[in-house]
């Protein structure tokens, strides 16, 4: 699969990974700091400062444990990664396109508006 068919991939099944109230909750708290801790960690890279960057690392491995977490509470599992290339694909394409896409579109506000 390509990006772009691997994007319409996960747009097409998003909200159905996505409905639990606690897992909606979780992500739009923790993909922002995903994305804050990628970009300060190239910041940080660029700038050879190593602390910073262990701790933008950290900050983006906590994020993705929490959302695994959040996921947990989901009646419909995610579809295992195939292999570490495809579990880094993933994860970068959902933080950095669809989850904001999932927000933007008012289908995560909906999502959560439709759960008790």
């Amino acid at each position: 699969m390509n990006i772009k068919e691997l994007i319409q991939w996960q747009w097409n099944g998003y909200v159905n990974y996505h409905l639990s109230r606690v897992n909606l909750l979780i992500h739009i708290i923790a993909v922002p700091l995903f994305v804050l801790g990628t970009v300060t960690s190239l910041l940080a890279l660029v700038n050879l400062n190593l602390g910073v960057t262990i701790m933008s690392i950290l900050l983006m491995a906590t994020s993705i444990g929490v959302q695994g977490f959040g996921h947990a509470k989901e009646e419909l599992p995610v579809v295992p990664f195939s292999g570490p290339i495809d579990a880094l694909i993933r994860i970068f394409l959902e933080q950095f396109v669809t989850f904001p896409r999932f927000v933007i579109s008012g289908r995560w506000h909906t999502a959560l508006r439709n759960k008790p």
